[in-house]
């Protein structure tokens, strides 16, 4: 009998000896082969168990964790000033007036405290309730990890009347800690360089770090914290300071949309040692805006705290439009959550002294009891304000029943997407590719029928999928998602990318991890990227925050000169072919061709310049700050004339030969 049929017999499997061959493996398997990792060993082996990644985002992560240390002073009322420098050399330093990394002797490990905190793992203030009622850094190992993981550390305490010293190598100090003057005054300054031995990439984006620390400025209101970069010659500096919180955030993410009611709607509550701020604003839009946050933390993923307010709000809502006879006779059916986060613009908040967290990263919140308690806690203060202000509270209702009606119509239009997603019909201009990994796989978008032609006969039939559209598309920031899923010049882009829309898009679905967008190097094809573009980041936002759009870079020129032939991407590129080609009143002649389009590039010539992955030029696009995004959106795209006035003022450059 076998295994399991001596189990279903009642009697114990027989016991199954190693082969012989592991014999010698056997004896050299012996108390010599488990390694101890002592100190910060562990970190420089598994760096990504402590920062998620060695990539550009775990090169950030350093930099969120020493800041994060400042905000956690701040917070418990000891800081009010934080600055970020990125220095000549990527070299970070973080530095705030809060009290100052203790320095005396720590009492069980009998050296400087400084140096417990900054070399030994889950060593620090955030587990004593004494030191930090709530913090950011909860695990104890944000400094030391981002020790472990520099090539060096420098880091400055002032605690009057003494500056104190330490300098550290891979995680381990050069010398014990020093005085090296005096001062009147506290803080903490830390400067590093991150290790590259062990990180992907030391070139830190300066929009991104500032998009997290305007987030950190708003979220603490009073608080200026101040990001600078001098790399270059022309250095960077911006100052953040909001003294109306999360309620300024809010208007800052509205300033260029037009909201149905003009002041934000704002409450602060502390229930069972748990902190919330919430501040919300509709506007016409039709999609939803919506940050929460632990402790400072952003919790991209939401959790409990998100659960908890959809659940409150669609409960206050409800019960007011039950009270509203006017409404009611239009429309009886309850409101869904989906149907309130139209226009939808809110911050979600939270303070909390144990947050449970999912891995060291903290994306989502898991604390149970955290849900429960800020449904109650929406509920009760969005039924007080609707109370309070019926007008406002119309104004609403009327936004959501709306979006309820257009939610039932684009039922049917998002079940035809959907057929047609599941291969049942897929458009019969898309000319797929033989490939069916989505990692191997890529789709041209190609403005015309003409470059749709040129492209599906010049591509690689393998990997390379060509879908050609024609005419301008929908500028879907002034469009429902129904209108979206009916217009005849996106709906092949949904059937094609198979994944869906909206709030139902699923990017593990989509076809192909390279959607690159190829059009003319014109006025019209910029057009066409922008209306694109637009559609994907309202209705596919994770296509672009995975990385899996491009833009293609045709030639604007192809130049022969004598049996050579030479393409020009841009101007630069024309005049410095001409000069190492010797073109000139007594130089040799060249024939230069100016595309005007795609469509003029036969087959061979659009593979060769534009599609052939080994000589292509694409333009991957990428998300650094999702915030500032969403607002240039909302300003070129969407029905507000002035701001969109104002910045082409600001921004407009004299242009003597506009291609049109």
């Amino acid at each position: 009998m076998d295994d399991t049929q001596q189990r279903e017999a009642g009697k114990k499997p027989a016991l199954h000896h190693a082969p012989m061959a592991d014999a010698e493996g056997s004896r050299k398997y012996t108390a010599n082969s488990i390694q101890v990792l002592k100190g910060l060993e562990a970190v420089r082996k598994r760096p990504g168990m402590y920062i998620g990644s060695t990539g550009i985002e775990g090169l950030h992560h350093l930099v969120y964790e020493i800041v994060d240390n400042s905000i956690d002073e701040a917070m418990a009322g000891y800081c009010d000033y934080i600055r970020i420098t990125i220095e000549p050399g990527q070299i970070i330093t973080v530095e705030d007036n809060g009290r100052g990394i203790p320095v005396d002797i720590h009492p069980v490990e009998n050296k400087s405290t400084l140096e417990v905190v900054l070399t030994m793992l889950h060593a620090g203030g955030k587990f004593d309730k004494g030191s930090y009622k709530v913090s950011g850094g909860l695990h104890g190992v944000g400094s030391s990890v981002v020790n472990a993981l520099s090539e060096w550390m420098e880091v400055t305490v002032h605690r009057a009347p003494n500056v104190y010293r330490q300098v550290y190598h891979k995680g381990i100090p050069d010398a014990p800690v020093e005085v090296i003057g005096q001062t009147d005054r506290t803080g903490t300054i830390v400067r590093f360089k991150a290790d590259t031995t062990i990180m992907d990439t030391d070139e830190y984006s300066y929009t991104t770090l500032a998009e997290r620390f305007r987030e950190l400025a708003f979220l603490n209101k009073g608080i200026t914290i101040s990001v600078g970069d001098e790399r270059t010659e022309e250095k960077k500096e911006r100052n953040f300071c909001f003294e109306g919180g999360i309620k300024s955030f809010v208007e800052y993410l509205n300033k260029n949309n037009k909201t149905i009611h003009p002041e934000p709607i704002f409450f602060e509550r502390e229930k069972d040692d748990l902190k919330i701020d919430i501040a919300l604003q509709y506007n016409d839009r039709y999609d939803e805006i919506l940050y929460t946050f632990v402790n400072n933390i952003n919790t991209r993923e939401g959790g409990t705290h998100l659960s908890g307010f959809r659940s409150g709000m669609t409960r206050a809502v409800n019960e007011q439009l039950k009270k509203n006879a006017k409404l009611t006779k239009k429309f009886t059916d309850p409101l869904t959550t989906d149907d309130l986060r139209e226009g939808l613009t809110a911050i979600v908040s939270i303070k909390i002294p144990d947050p449970q967290f999912e891995g060291q990263t903290k994306m989502k919140l898991g604390n149970q009891r955290v849900q429960g308690i800020v449904t109650s806690v929406v509920y009760e203060n969005l039924t007080n304000y609707f109370d309070e202000f019926p007008a406002v509270t119309e104004m609403i209702l009327e936004k959501c029943v709306s979006a309820a009606k257009a939610r039932m119509a684009a039922r049917d239009a998002r079940a035809r997407v959907r057929k047609s997603a599941e291969g049942l019909g897929l458009p019969g201009k898309l000319a797929p590719c033989a490939e069916k990994d989505p990692a191997k796989s890529e789709i041209f978008i190609v403005e015309g029928d003409s470059a749709g032609g040129s492209a599906k006969q010049g591509r690689d039939r393998q990997c390379q999928a060509i879908l050609p559209l024609w005419g301008k598309m929908l500028n879907v920031e002034k469009a429902r998602e129904e209108k979206v899923m009916d217009n005849d010049k996106l709906t092949p882009v949904i059937a094609s990318l198979g994944a869906g829309l909206g709030s139902h898009f699923d990017a593990e679905k989509v076809r192909y991890h390279k959607v690159i967008i190829m059009a003319d190097a014109d006025v019209d094809g910029s057009h066409i990227r922008t209306l694109l573009l637009t559609f994907f980041f309202r209705y596919m936002r994770p296509l672009i925050e995975k990385g899996y759009v491009y833009f293609a870079m045709p030639p604007l020129y192809k130049i022969t000169v004598g049996k050579s032939v030479s393409y020009a991407y841009d101007e630069d590129a024309r005049v410095r072919i001409l000069t190492e080609n010797n073109v000139g009143p007594d130089g040799n002649k060249a024939a230069i061709q100016r595309y005007k389009g795609l469509g003029e590039m036969n087959p061979d010539q659009l593979w060769e310049t534009t599609m052939n992955p080994d000589t292509r030029m694409i333009t991957q696009v990428c998300l650094e700050d999702a915030i500032e995004a969403d607002q240039v959106f909302s300003m070129l795209m969407g029905e507000e004339v002035e701001p969109r006035r104002v910045f082409i003022e600001e921004n407009a450059t004299y242009v003597s030969n506009l291609d049109v």
